[in-house]
């Protein structure tokens, strides 16, 4: 049994190792050269002295009096009830004889007997009611919300933390990035909360503030845990992650810093079980107070449009385009009419700076384009055949249906292979019965690159190495030409289904 009142040899060997390397480290008479390895001194590990807020009770004093409910009133839409429709009810009474109990109520109802034109009847207008969060910011009577609680609403409540009712007017919002505008009329001066000048750290302390379930003025607390998340809620996605428990109504609400600023609007959740899991996400301050300026003052957004499809420049497209690096966004298709049409924008230029401001991909594109006015005059820096020039847009203005530039995901591209395998059979457009340009794929091998590329049958090979081609021989003089220019990947134009997009096929490789 260890006697545990002595030392072991091991340890007293250990302890006087570190002592030694303690020594050395205050006398500093010895170089590290002198070291053996067992004794050279490590680096230390960093460390940071900050201590956590005791509470958060401050915070949460001062700001929750500008944290409010918001009740919304919707329209429901009318629903038919039809009993001639095979809906169940015409097959519970088929065959039910004559003065069966329930021939009255059935013939009330429009089946059987009823009057011509009374078997299918509208339901009386009902009004459905969903609740959510909000924050005031002026004391006049702004409230933030997000758009989707109050979309549809007819009417819109604001309920204060102690429980008073207000009614609100409708300024304004703006479905893309999913905020909305209400006004408070009112004789008397509210409580209000303003926007983070700057954007949170990941790791900073946040405090969520809302209306979860309908229980008014509830706090929770987490951190920030990652920024510039893309969810695929809209095509300006960038929200801030937070871990602060968020739930169903808490959407509008504010998460705030510790100096009691919004750093966000809580829009969302990540929740396979509908209840929360600790992923919340929240439209940063910087997007919201520019979005709001805009309601306020006009009560909707106008966004510059350029009018472009659009695609990731992935590593061997950038090799097949002749770029250094994976950068920009390479255009797929330029909208009939559009702006970029109009300024010659063609399908292949790679876009990869507006006026200056650098684009790292489609998201950023649609950022940045959109932030401007329409009318408004654009250099747009492209790469097009193998160097770069500006050209001239003066953007147009975005509709509802419009989009400042699609994106569109291209297939995924991990084929190692040489193009003389690519497991194709290619035919004229004419031989294939169909007018246009392009050759058709006629036939494609299922276990060949080409299928792995998620090419198929039917789809329009449009160019090769931006040569259009109309023949098989076109194509391999395409491939021969990029072959000749050293190329390591070549770029395909397909057509599916009126959809163009890039797919970049590796050359010379075994």
């Amino acid at each position: 049994m260890e006697n545990r009142g002595s030392v072991s040899p091991l340890r007293s060997r250990r302890a006087k190792l570190l002592a030694g390397v303690v020594a050395l480290g205050a006398a500093g008479a010895l170089t590290v050269q002198t070291l053996v390895p067992s004794q050279m001194a490590q680096a230390e590990p960093v460390r940071v002295d900050a201590a956590a807020p005791a509470d958060f009770s401050d915070v949460v004093r001062t700001v929750s009096p500008a944290v409010v409910s918001v009740r919304v009133k919707q329209a429901a839409e009318p629903r038919m009830m039809n009993f001639n429709g095979g809906n169940g009810f015409e097959e519970f009474f088929k065959g039910m004889p004559d003065g069966h109990p329930f021939e009255r109520f059935f013939r009330d109802f429009g089946g059987r007997g009823g009057e011509e034109g009374r078997n299918e009847r509208r339901s009386p207008r009902q009004y459905g009611m969903s609740q959510g969060s909000g924050f005031f910011i002026s004391k006049d009577g702004f409230v933030v919300t997000n758009h989707h609680v109050i979309d549809r609403g007819t009417e819109f409540t604001v309920i204060d933390k102690n429980g008073d009712e207000y009614n609100a007017t409708l300024i304004g919002s703006d479905k893309r990035t999913d905020l909305a505008l209400l006004k408070v009329e009112s004789g008397e001066d509210f409580t209000y909360v303003d926007f983070a000048d700057d954007a949170p750290n990941v790791g900073e302390w946040t405090v969520a503030i809302g209306n979860p379930f309908g229980l008014g003025g509830s706090v929770t607390a987490g951190i920030v845990s990652a920024r510039g998340r893309d969810i695929g809620a809209g095509p300006y996605d960038d929200f801030i992650q937070i871990d602060a428990p968020v739930n169903r109504g808490n959407s509008g609400g504010p998460a705030f810093n510790m100096n009691g600023e919004v750093i966000g609007v809580n829009a969302a959740i990540f929740s396979p079980s509908g209840g929360n899991v600790g992923i919340a996400f929240a439209i940063p301050a910087s997007t919201a107070q520019d979005v709001i300026m805009e309601l306020k003052n006009d009560g909707k957004v106008v966004r510059g449009w350029l009018g472009v499809q659009i695609q990731n420049v992935t590593d061997d497209i950038a090799e097949s385009l002749g770029l250094d690096e994976a950068r920009g966004a390479i255009v797929a298709e330029a909208q009939e009419n559009s702006p970029a049409e109009k300024a010659g924008l063609r399908s292949g230029d790679t876009i990869l700076a507006v006026d200056g401001t650098n684009v790292e991909g489609p998201r950023d594109l649609s950022k940045i384009v959109a932030a401007y006015e329409p009318d408004t005059k654009v250099d747009v820096t492209i790469w097009r055949d193998g160097k770069e020039q500006d050209i001239s847009v003066t953007l147009g203005r975005l509709q509802e249906q419009q989009q400042v530039s699609e994106a569109v995901e291209p297939p995924v591209d991990d084929t190692k292979t040489t193009l003389d395998d690519l497991g194709l059979v290619v035919t004229t457009k004419a031989e294939a019965g169909l007018e246009g340009d392009g050759v058709v794929i006629a036939e494609i091998d299922p276990d060949g690159p080409a299928a792995e590329k998620r090419l198929a049958t039917g789809d329009v090979i449009l160019e090769v190495a931006g040569m259009k081609v109309e023949t098989a021989d076109d194509v391999l003089k395409a491939l021969e030409k990029a072959e000749n220019d050293g190329r390591k990947a070549v770029l395909f134009r397909i057509e599916t289904d009126n959809t163009t997009r890039f797919v970049a096929l590796p050359m010379n490789l075994a």
